[in-house]
């Protein structure tokens, strides 16, 4: 049997080709790693009385690389992420007494509706994560996302 570098080097290509198949567009380097680490499992794992390496080492490949996707779409969904400064900034400066907002941002938060306040209330203050506050609006994770979007746009657009 060949040594691991030489089959590393003959399914490098495999390995690139599953990124592009999977539409993978960042993180690239992680993902060639996950495959490198599959294919060399896989390479340990053969046998040859059972079939063809090639369609073996795929597999392994593809399932690896699927198997980090769903990590990192579960961990999208159950951690927010602050894609700027602005609410953390909103937060740090909030005095969130019972549920009130100060003085200073009540101006800035009228523009939005009781829904919204209490959705940046369960994400920035409480910091529940987006399947919670899905299951609590009855709207799915995407929806949750969006919403947040536009909560966003509304207060830099208010605040410039």
């Amino acid at each position: 049997m060949k040594k691991f570098e030489e089959v590393l080097e003959q399914y490098e290509p495999m390995i690139s080709a599953s990124i592009r198949k999977l539409n993978i567009y960042r993180d690239y380097e992680h993902y060639r790693q996950a495959g490198r680490v599959a294919l060399w499992q896989a390479w340990q794992r053969f046998d040859e009385d059972k079939g063809n390496f090639t369609a073996f080492a795929f597999r392994s490949i593809r399932g690896a690389m699927l198997d980090e996707l769903k990590k990192e779409n579960r961990f999208d969904e159950h951690n927010t992420q602050m894609e700027d400064s602005l609410v953390e900034n909103i937060v740090d400066t909030a005095y969130f007494v019972e549920y009130k907002w100060s003085d200073d941002l009540a101006e800035v938060l009228d523009l939005l509706s009781p829904t919204e306040i209490e959705l940046i209330q369960w994400l920035f203050v409480e910091g529940v994560p987006l399947a919670e506050c899905a299951v609590r609006n009855g709207i799915s994770v995407a929806g949750v996302k969006k919403r947040r979007e536009r909560m966003l746009v509304k207060l830099r657009n208010s605040l410039s």
